[in-house]
This record gives structure tokens, sequence and C-alpha cells, in this order.
């Protein structure tokens, strides 16, 4: 079973993507959270096509990424992992736990460091919060994503199950906690214990900096709880609060052709 997942990467990357999104897209037109206050199809067209232009950058220029690293580590000796005699489970559970949190610290970075807020702010520029909102990342930061990560595969040596696990779960995670879905108080109380919901991360995108400033967390909600970046609920409640930055409220002036170029405009301070 292992053997075939990893022989076949890239085509249960891809299953379970389409698969999470189909869900998604369903699950919002039937419960959906917020009344949607711009374009729809403007949106999606700009978040989609920053994924398939992502992915085909990505190709192009590294070939061979975090699963492929994970494979040459573990052939050659390569990382910590590769050094300690410990149960498959366990290798699995501490790869996938490492990657995560430095998800959450390559988060804060992208944040709080000028020159990779100007990539950066191509995701919180979206002036509505919905699935598609967790897929649009600059092509630029997407790479930086990826290099981070196989620095990382080579350092820690985790298994190419543990690190293909991860991803699975990254891309799921992240359009499922960037939902326009309704999920009833008392289960969100419960699963923002083990999982970042949408009513956590959705703070994240408030127009507020100290609202801004924390729900790093795609994955585990554990980092920012103790690291002091947790905020449970915004302060303008959800239906009230403003998605987006306060520099970027016209939705014309954020399509795709200008998402790109972003990053090289003037004006990177947050608000």
């Amino acid at each position: 079973m292992t053997d075939s997942i990893l022989a076949h990467e890239r085509v249960v990357r891809l299953s379970f993507f389409f698969a999470i999104l189909i869900v998604m897209a369903v699950w919002e037109i039937l419960s959906p959270r917020r009344p949607l206050k711009t374009s729809k199809t403007m949106r999606w067209y700009s978040n989609l096509g920053l994924v398939f232009i992502d992915t085909l950058v990505l190709r192009l220029f590294l070939p061979i990424q975090a699963m492929g690293i994970a494979f040459y580590a573990q052939n050659r000796g390569w990382g910590l992992l590769n050094h300690v005699s410990l149960p498959n489970w366990l290798e699995i559970v501490i790869g996938v736990l490492v990657l995560d949190f430095v998800i959450y610290l390559q988060h804060a970075m992208f944040h709080f460091i000028p020159l990779f807020w100007r990539l950066h702010r191509v995701h919180h520029t979206d002036l509505d919060f919905d699935f598609t909102t967790g897929i649009r990342f600059h092509p630029i930061e997407i790479l930086l994503s990826m290099g981070i990560k196989m620095a990382v595969v080579i350092t820690l040596g985790p298994s190419p199950l543990a690190v293909i696990l991860f991803e699975i779960v990254l891309n799921a995670t992240s359009m499922f906690n960037h939902g326009n879905v309704r999920l009833p108080v008392s289960i969100d109380r419960i699963l923002r214990l083990f999982v970042v919901t949408p009513e956590m991360h959705r703070v994240h995108h408030s127009v507020l900096i100290k609202e801004f400033n924390s729900n790093f967390g795609f994955n585990l909600p554990w980092w920012d709880r103790i690291l002091g970046t947790y905020r449970a609920q915004p302060e303008a409640g959800h239906e009230g609060m403003t998605i987006g930055l306060a520099q970027f409220r016209n939705p014309s002036a954020i399509t795709l052709p200008h998402l790109l170029i972003l990053p090289f405009l003037p004006r990177a301070t947050k608000n």
C-alpha cells in the first residue's frame, strides 16, 4: 500500500486535491458562513489561475521537490532521523510535526519581514474568504516555501511517506480552514483544539493588524497557542469583520495579472 502511494505520488496528491476542492465547493454552496461581496467568477479565475501558474513554475524550476529530496536523503543517510532507530509510525509523526511547525514559522516570517511580505500580501488581498483563498499564493512564494521544506527534509531526514502525507494534509487543511462554511459553535470549539478551523483562520484575514498578525497555523493550532499568537474571535464578529488589506479595496485592481506583478510594486506596508 505504502509503495503504491509513493509510486503514484502525483496522482495521489492530485486526487486528494480535487476531492477536497469539490467537497469544499459543495459545502460552501449548501452552508455558507458569510455572503460574498465581490464577483466569485473574477476571484476564482485569479485564485485558480495562480494555482495553475504555481504548478508550472514548480515543475520548471524545481523538478525535484520535497518528495524527491526525501528519497535522495534516505538513500544517502542524510538527516537526523536517518541516524536514529525509531518505529516507522513515530518517524512519520515527528516528520509531520516538524514540517508543520516550520510552516508556521515561515508564515510568521512572511508577515514580519518586508521583503517576504511583498510576496505574501498577494494571499491577503482577497476581498472575500472562501476555499480558493487557501490556494492563492504568488509563484515566487511557492518556490521559496518549497525550498524551505526541502531544506528541512535534508536536515531532518523524514521518510518519503511522511513528506507526502504532510503535503496532502497541508493542501487539504489550507482549503478547509479558508472555507466559507458554517460550523456549529460546539463543534468548532472542540475541533479547533486539534486542527485549524475556518472560524479560527478567518480572524487572520481581518483588515485589523492585531487580528491580522495572529493565527498563523495552517494544520495544527497548537503553535499559535504555545507561542502566544492565538486569537479566538474577530473583534467585529465573523459577519461584521472586513476581509483583506486596507490599501487594496478595488477588485478591478487585484486581478490575476495585477497579482503577478504586485510584489514588485511600491507600498509594501501592511496597512
